[in-house]
C-alpha cells in the first residue's frame, strides 16, 4: 500500500501530507502515519482532525478503518475525542530534550571600523526615492510579455535608453541592436570566453594581452576558460601598446583606457589610436572596460576608445560604480560579427538580469535621474578626494598620491619595501584596504611599486573623516 493524502485548510486549518506506505493492513499503515505526524510536530497539539467519514472518502478506505485508527490513537494518548468537538491532537507535555553541550563559538575577526577598499560606491547615497518612483512607473506601464521569458538581448526599452546615454555621455558609436545586457564585466568575460561556447572563441584563438595591474578574479575567469593572459608594460602614458607588435600570437587585448585600474591615468591619445590600428590590421579585438568613465574631476572626460573602431572594440560598462553593485546590470556594445555568438552563449532566455530592474533603469535614465545622480556623486567624490589629498599634504607630505584626476580610488605611493607593513598597520587601525601588489599580474615584468589603493568612495559620509585620520596613523613615517 502506497498512497498519500493532503488535507485542505478548511478541514483542519493547515496543510498536512500523509505518506501511507509500508507493511501491514490499511488500518495499521494509517495509524502509523498519523502517529508519526503527531510525533514529528506536523500535527500540533489541539489540531482538529477531519471527520473519519471525510478522511475515509479522501483515502478510499472503509469508514471503520479510519474510526479504528482514531480510537487506537485516543487510547494511546496521541489524540483526544469529545462529543461535539471532534477528534483533536491531544495536549501533551513535550518530552524534555537531552542536554546539549554548547559548541564553542567560532573565532571571527572583528569587522573593520573603516572601509577603504576600492570598487564600491557609497551605499548610503543610493537614490532610493527616485529608483522606487521609476520602478513604480515601469511596473505600471509594463506590457504582459514582461512577465514571460526574457529576451537575452535585454529589454528594448533599456537598450534604447543606453544607446542614447552612451552616445551622448561616453562617445560610444552604437545602436540598440548592438547592445546585449549582462550582469557586469565578469559576466561579459564569461559570455565571450566560456570554453568552446564563448562568443569570442573564433576571434581570440591565442593569448589575451592585459595591463600589468588589474583585478585578479578577472584573470581567474579567463584562466578557467583556458585563456592565457600576457601582461604588457605600463608607464605614465598607460599600457605600452607597442609591445603588441612583438607578441604575434596575441589576438586580443583587455584595457581600461579611460582610467587604468588601479594605478590611474588615461591611455595616451597616441596609444589609443595605435591600439585601434593594431586591432584593424591584425584582425584582433580590444576589450574596453569602462568601469568608472562617468567620474572625472580635473580634466574633460575621456571618451570611449570604442568610438575609434566599433567593429574591433567590445565596450563593456555597468552601474556597479555609478549606482550600486547590488543593481546587477551591465552592458556590452558589440561588433556586429559577435552579436549572434554572444546571444548563443547567453541562451534563449534571460537568466541573469531582472527584467523589472531593466525597465526601472530604462525609466531612470530616460527621465534624467541617472545623469543627476552621477553629477551629484561626482561632486561628493571630488570633495572626498580633495580631503584625502589635503590630509596627506598636511600630515604625511612624504607620501605621494596618484590616479586622482578620476574615479573612486587613489593610489598612495609608499617608500620601497613598506607596503606589507603598511597594510598590516592599517589592519591594526581597523582599516580594510588593499595593497597595490594585490592587483599585479603574477608574470608582470619590471619594478613593482609599493602602494596602497584607497577607495575614498566607500565610507559613509559621516565616517569619512575618522577613516582618513586612521589611515594617516597607519602610513610609514618619513625616512622609512
Amino acid at each position: 500500500m502506497s498512497e498519500s493524502w493532503v488535507n485542505s485548510a478548511e478541514r483542519i486549518g493547515s496543510d498536512l501530507h500523509l505518506e501511507l506506505a509500508g507493511p501491514g493492513s490499511r488500518r495499521a499503515v494509517l495509524t502509523r502515519a498519523l502517529r508519526e505526524a503527531v510525533r514529528e510536530g506536523r500535527l500540533a497539539p489541539g489540531t482538529r482532525l477531519p471527520p473519519y467519514r471525510s478522511l475515509a472518502a479522501d483515502l478510499g478506505v472503509a469508514r471503520n478503518t479510519v474510526a479504528d485508527a482514531y480510537a487506537e490513537l485516543v487510547a494511546e494518548g496521541w489524540l483526544s475525542a469529545r462529543q461535539g468537538s471532534g477528534t483533536r491532537v491531544a495536549q501533551r507535555a513535550a518530552p524534555p530534550e537531552a542536554p546539549r553541550k554548547p559548541k564553542p563559538a567560532p573565532l571571527r575577526p572583528a569587522p573593520p571600523a573603516h572601509r577603504l577598499r576600492q570598487g564600491t560606491a557609497e551605499a548610503g547615497s543610493f537614490p532610493r526615492a527616485a529608483w522606487l518612483a521609476a520602478a513604480r512607473r515601469a511596473l505600471a506601464a509594463a506590457p504582459d510579455e514582461v512577465f514571460g521569458p526574457g529576451d537575452p538581448r535585454g529589454r528594448i526599452e533599456l537598450r534604447r535608453a543606453l544607446a542614447g546615454y552612451l552616445a551622448r555621455a561616453r562617445g560610444v558609436r552604437v545602436d540598440a541592436e548592438r547592445i546585449v545586457v549582462c550582469s557586469g564585466f565578469a559576466h561579459a568575460l564569461r559570455l565571450l570566453f566560456a570554453g568552446s561556447h564563448g562568443a569570442g572563441g573564433g576571434v581570440l584563438r591565442g593569448p589575451l594581452a592585459v595591463e600589468p595591474y588589474g583585478l585578479g578574479f578577472h584573470r581567474e575567469i579567463l584562466a578557467s576558460s583556458g585563456v592565457r593572459t600576457v601582461p604588457l608594460g605600463l608607464d605614465d602614458q598607460g599600457a605600452r601598446i607597442e609591445e603588441l607588435g612583438s607578441k604575434p600570437r596575441v589576438r586580443g587585448v583587455l584595457l581600461t583606457p579611460a582610467h587604468q585600474f588601479p594605478t590611474g591615468g588615461p591611455l595616451h591619445p597616441a596609444r589609443r589610436a595605435a591600439v585601434a590600428d593594431w586591432a584593424r590590421t591584425s584582425g584582433g579585438l580590444v576589450l574596453e572596460d569602462d568601469y568608472d568613465g562617468e567620474f572625472r574631476y580635473d580634466r574633460e572626460p575621456v571618451g570611449a576608445l570604442q568610438g575609434l573602431d566599433p567593429e574591433r572594440v567590445v565596450y563593456v560598462g555597468s552601474v556597479s560604480k555609478s549606482l550600486s553593485p547590488a543593481v546587477r546590470i551591465g552592458w556590452m556594445v558589440l561588433p556586429e560579427h559577435l552579436v549572434d555568438g554572444v546571444l548563443a552563449a547567453k541562451g534563449e532566455r534571460e537568466a541573469w538580469v531582472s527584467v523589472l530592474d531593466q525597465l526601472t533603469l530604462a525609466d531612470f535614465i530616460a527621465r534624467g535621474h541617472y545623469d543627476r545622480h552621477v553629477r551629484r556623486m561626482r561632486q561628493r567624490y571630488r570633495r572626498r578626494r580633495d580631503q584625502l589629498v589635503a590630509a596627506l599634504a598636511e600630515r604625511a607630505p612624504h607620501i605621494t598620491v596618484s590616479g586622482i584626476a578620476a574615479g573612486l580610488h587613489a593610489v598612495l605611493r609608499l617608500p620601497p619595501g613598506t607596503e606589507a607593513s603598511a597594510v598590516k598597520a592599517a589592519a591594526w587601525q581597523g582599516i580594510a584596504l588593499d595593497g597595490l601588489a594585490e592587483f599585479r599580474h603574477p608574470h608582470a615584468t619590471g619594478p613593482a611599486d609599493d602602494g596602497l589603493v584607497i577607495g575614498y568612495a566607500t565610507p559613509a559620509e559621516h565616517a569619512y573623516r575618522a577613516a582618513l585620520d586612521a589611515l594617516v596613523r597607519a602610513l610609514p613615517p618619513a625616512g622609512a
